[in-house]
């Protein structure tokens, strides 16, 4: 099989070399899967780059979010087990963790519905407990991570500020849902997020990205807001002044999705039938804005990093035959 694989670290674009190689054999309670389509995630570029908590021995696959077939023509969800990732056409995953893939939703869409939509759902959901008519500023609304929470939020009746950079992405943001929308590089944020509620701030701040994003959420989160810490695409983390979070009585919450997988699995799967119902109902749905066939995964993965893309990049093994999923 056809299979891309990284053997030094690097960027992306530069290390991921696409190469024929032997199916992966299944280990212990793992299942073979065919790659109907790999979801593209920040995490990828970030262990091409060897900067991810997730280190796998090299040479690795990439890909952690894929919609697979089982051998007995089930369609499903999965996150591959490293070293070999979704970047293939087949990989391996836990039999255990496996997740029917919403009807709702094509290939494309249903690869990218796990690990972002996840994130979101555990983050305003169970860590923020954002509630109807509370009011959600989203950082980066228009990436992948980001536009996930501002349709999670829209369905659990929020108002959503969405933060992006450019015009581009801001008529994404505005086409998702968004209530408002600032344009961080020709607005003042933390101005236009006091300006768009009455100076009070927002109750929920979902920040995927660090750096001058986490000082702006501190700057504009309303008394006894909360902020979700999900992310660092910026490649600055920051350091919480804790005296401003005192006194302004504010929360810093962390969320590491991955781990209630082996916390609290049983939440997980609670959580994609919620999303399989909101997926049913039209509330959510994936933006994916490019697919691409397996032989472009190296180029897309290095595009994401750059943060160029908008909502979610598919990488469609089937497409190099001229077939669409």
């Amino acid at each position: 099989m056809q299979a891309w694989q990284v053997h030094e670290i690097g960027e992306p674009g530069e290390v991921m070399r696409l190469t024929e190689v032997a199916r992966p054999t299944p280990g212990d309670g793992q299942v073979l899967l065919r790659v109907r389509a790999a979801n593209i995630n920040f995490p990828d570029a970030l262990m091409c780059r060897g900067q991810y908590q997730v280190r796998p021995p090299l040479p690795f696959t990439p890909g952690v979010e894929i919609c697979g077939e089982t051998e007995d023509g089930r369609r499903v969800i999965a996150n591959p087990a490293l070293p070999h990732g979704g970047f293939a056409e087949y990989a391996v995953a836990d039999a255990a963790a496996l997740l029917p893939a919403p009807d709702a939703l094509d290939d494309a869409e249903a690869a990218a519905l796990h690990i972002g939509y996840q994130t979101g759902w555990f983050g305003l959901h169970r860590r923020a407990g954002l509630e109807a008519g509370e009011t959600l500023l989203v950082h980066a609304a228009a990436g992948g991570v980001g536009s996930a929470a501002v349709q999670l939020g829209k369905a659990a009746g929020a108002t959503v500020i969405g933060v992006v950079g450019g015009a581009e992405k801001a008529a994404v943001a505005r086409g998702l849902g968004c209530d408002v929308v600032i344009d961080r590089r020709e607005q003042d944020v933390v101005a236009a997020v006091k300006e768009a509620t009455g100076g009070r701030g927002a109750d929920v701040v979902y920040d995927p990205v660090g750096g001058q994003a986490y000082a702006q959420s501190a700057k504009a989160v309303a008394f006894e807001g909360r902020i979700v810490v999900v992310g660092f695409a910026s490649g600055s983390i920051p350091s919480p002044a804790l005296n401003h979070a005192l006194v302004k009585n504010y929360s810093i919450l962390g969320l590491h999705w991955g781990l209630y997988n082996t916390k609290n699995p049983k939440l997980v799967r609670h959580c994609h039938e919620q999303l399989t119902e909101l997926a049913a109902r039209g509330a959510i749905a994936p933006l994916v804005s490019e697919r691409v066939p397996l032989a472009g995964a190296a180029t897309a993965v290095q595009r994401v990093a750059d943060g160029v893309t908008t909502g979610r990049v598919a990488v469609l093994p089937a497409l190099q035959n001229g077939a669409a999923a």
